[in-house]
Order: C-alpha cells, then sequence, then structure tokens
C-alpha cells in the first residue's frame, strides 16, 4: 500500500495510478490526524485504487474560513498529484463525516468541481450544544459566541449557493446526534437534485479506527466492528462511487 504524505495540512495516499480522488474532511478534533482516526475507512478505499487527501485541522468557531481554507489546500494538493501523473485530471469526490460534511458543502466553489459529495453523520449544532461547558461559561460571563456560518445560516447557504446535485448522505442507526434528514430536506427543495440517502448499522463513531476509539476513547469498541460495519460503510461508498 502506497504510504502517507503530508503536504501542509493534508495527508495525501497516492497510489500508482489512481482512478478517483477522494477528498475528506472528517469531524471535530477526529480530522486532527485523520490518517489515524479514520484509518480503517481511508486504507479500505485506497484498497480499491483511490488516492485520499485528507485535510487535518482543528475546529473553531469560524467555519467559513475553515471551509475556505480546505477548499483551497485540496485543490493544490490535486494539482500536485495531476502533475506527478503527467497531467492526468481528477474531477474529486468529496467525503465528509461529521463537521467535516458542513465544510464541504459552504466551500467557496460551490460544490460545482466536485463529481460528488458522500456525507456522513451530517451534524449542524449550535456552539454550545457541540461545545460542552460553553452554555455554562456564557450565562457567567454575559458573552454570546456562535459558529460561522450558524446552523440556520448554513442550511441557507446550502440552500441558495450549494449547486452539487449528485449526494449521497449516510446515517447511522444508533446514531443520537445525527442531523441528516434536516440536510436532506434542504438538499430535496432546490429545484435540480439527486440525493439520496441510506441508513446503516452503527453509531457516529462507526466510520473511526478501531485503534483510535481504544486509546483515545478507552472503551471497548468492538461491537463498532462486529459484523463488518466499517467494510459495509466501504462497500456503500464505492458502489455510489462507481455506479
Amino acid at each position: 500500500m502506497a504510504r502517507w504524505r503530508k503536504v501542509g495540512q493534508t495527508w495525501c495516499n497516492w497510489p500508482p495510478q489512481p482512478k478517483e480522488l477522494i477528498e475528506m474532511i472528517g469531524g471535530s478534533y477526529l480530522a486532527a490526524a485523520p490518517n489515524i482516526s479514520y484509518q480503517n475507512l481511508l486504507n479500505g478505499l485506497i484498497e480499491r485504487n483511490f488516492a485520499i487527501h485528507a485535510w487535518s485541522y482543528v475546529p473553531s468557531f469560524d467555519h467559513q474560513t475553515q471551509a475556505n481554507k480546505a477548499w483551497k489546500e485540496l485543490r493544490e494538493c490535486r494539482l500536485k498529484l495531476e502533475e506527478r501523473l503527467g497531467g492526468k485530471t481528477y474531477q474529486p469526490i468529496r467525503l465528509g463525516h461529521s463537521l467535516g460534511c458542513k465544510l464541504h458543502l459552504i466551500s467557496p466553489d460551490r460544490g460545482r468541481r466536485s463529481k460528488l459529495f458522500i456525507g456522513i453523520s451530517f451534524n449542524n449544532y449550535k456552539a454550545d450544544k457541540s461545545i460542552p461547558m460553553l452554555k455554562k461559561f456564557k450565562r457567567k460571563l454575559d458573552f454570546e459566541t456562535e459558529f460561522s456560518p450558524s446552523p440556520k445560516e448554513t442550511l441557507n447557504l446550502i440552500y441558495s449557493n450549494y449547486i452539487q446535485s449528485k449526494n449521497l448522505l449516510i446515517r447511522f442507526k444508533d446514531d443520537a446526534i445525527d442531523q441528516t434528514d434536516s440536510l436532506l430536506n434542504i438538499l430535496k427543495s432546490r429545484d435540480i437534485d439527486q440525493s439520496t440517502i441510506i441508513e446503516l448499522e452503527g453509531n457516529h463513531l462507526t466510520p473511526t479506527s478501531r485503534k483510535f476509539n481504544e486509546i483515545f476513547l478507552e472503551k471497548n469498541t468492538k461491537n463498532i466492528y462486529k459484523g463488518g460495519k466499517i467494510s459495509t460503510l466501504i462497500d456503500t461508498i464505492y458502489k455510489y462511487i462507481v455506479e
């Protein structure tokens, strides 16, 4: 298997002649080291001969600035890959998990340059629900802090700006913080839309690696992988791409 290399803030894995390019943005804090936290998922896609560009970041309140930066750095990595392959061009497949879905959906190119979008466990909560203790501090210190764009603004931006019609939304049966339904409603309300939703067995952390869960969450996560949940997720993504 090809090795990982870091270009700027993006972890890249380039098989010799990849048939597709996947641009991945993970969830809050999970994406600090996506090559580790999403190791099983990404390696499974690499084995299917996909090049992977996984942007790493620590979330801030300014999601729009981070979305712009991710788009720019992923674009630069795509150009490097195309140059390495002698000018072959790719229309990237965008893959997001949790907050990573939002960052892709508010990309400055409005989804224009992508082949399709795959969103896993879309999450669009307000800051005081997403960040523990923030609500308590807001009351004590009398200040207002919210993500930019806010949850409502995010959905409005997707409705008015986002132009990619082909979107696969994946949610899990035991995911208590999933908000995929609200995203699907917005996408479907646009004039031209081919979005579809699939529900799989699992929870919000199913896309992450077993090693990550055991080391950082200090819990036994065998149930996440029992029955091949990560393999099912990889197969679902692959089937949608090649159809």
